[in-house]
């Protein structure tokens, strides 16, 4: 990740469109405010709602372009048939309709969840899949999707279900960080952002693919250290405090964009879609 900032531009003043998941999701994915269509807050699975599907989505816009669509990870803006991603303009998918901790083993007494679904497309071809396991499973179908799709103009969203509570790690990173699980956890993700790297120049799209990289919102800081830093800003997610919201981003385009600047320019989740 830091070799992808030093290969484009980090913005130090970012900030997601809600501080959290589902709304800011969906400002992301429509470049409109979240509440404008309809989500606020986080969706949770006894839910009835999604983003509708009359809202033009990033996925929808790109299809009219001639664009394959791919996603990988968490979803979170539905988990109904009319919300689910492929009725909202990707053609693949493989992921978890809503947060990894909203299944049976929730350490809440008397929670509402039942078992997680992993959906493959359109189907669920597991139930409660292993946390361990998930974000070698993410980078393995989305390295696959580029690769399948690498003669035409794709977009991939890979939106990982970690480092979401509850945290794990596969064991070729479990304790390699010597700071602990959720610093084990980034260096997992550290090596999936490579890996998806490493696949573009591979298929020689490195140099004529647009990658951004960023967070749907700050850390959740009830769960201390398995829930990340702030760097010094004040409060963190569910709060529009600058800890909530502000969140890192990377833009890298060889050729396009300018490498290894850092800017304090004012940019949004909003802003994505519609750029």
């Amino acid at each position: 990740i830091d070799r992808l900032a030093s290969e484009g531009m980090f913005f130090t003043h970012f900030y997601a469109a809600q501080p959290i998941s589902s709304a800011s999701r969906a400002g992301l994915i429509t470049g409109c405010y979240p509440n404008r269509v309809g989500i606020s807050g986080a969706l949770m699975p006894q839910g009835r709602i999604g983003v509708a599907p009359n809202e033009e989505t990033l996925p929808e816009m790109l299809k009219t372009r001639g664009y394959s669509c791919g996603m990988v990870g968490k979803w979170h803006l539905g988990h109904l048939y009319p919300f689910l991603p492929l009725q909202q303009g990707f053609d693949e998918y493989l992921g978890l309709p809503y947060s990894n901790d909203m299944w049976p083993f929730h350490p809440q007494p008397g929670h509402p969840y039942r078992a997680l679904p992993l959906y493959d497309n359109e189907r669920v071809v597991e139930y409660n899949p292993t946390v361990n396991q998930m974000t070698t499973r993410i980078t393995k179908r989305a390295t696959e999707f580029i690769n399948k799709h690498k003669d035409e103009p794709f977009l991939l969203y890979v939106p990982y279900t970690q480092p979401h509570v509850p945290l794990g790690v596969s064991d070729k990173f479990k304790g390699k960080s010597g700071e602990g699980l959720y610093a084990d956890v980034i260096m997992e993700i550290d090596w999936s952002v490579g890996e998806i790297m490493k696949t573009l120049k591979e298929n020689g799209l490195d140099d004529n693919t647009l990658v951004l990289f960023t967070s749907d919102n700050g850390p959740w800081l009830s769960y201390g250290n398995h829930g990340g830093s702030t760097g010094g800003l004040r409060e963190g997610k569910g709060t529009t405090f600058e800890g909530g919201q502000r969140v890192p981003f990377i833009a890298r385009m060889p050729g396009r964009i300018p490498e290894g600047k850092v800017s304090d320019q004012f940019l949004s989740a909003l802003d994505i879609t519609p750029t």
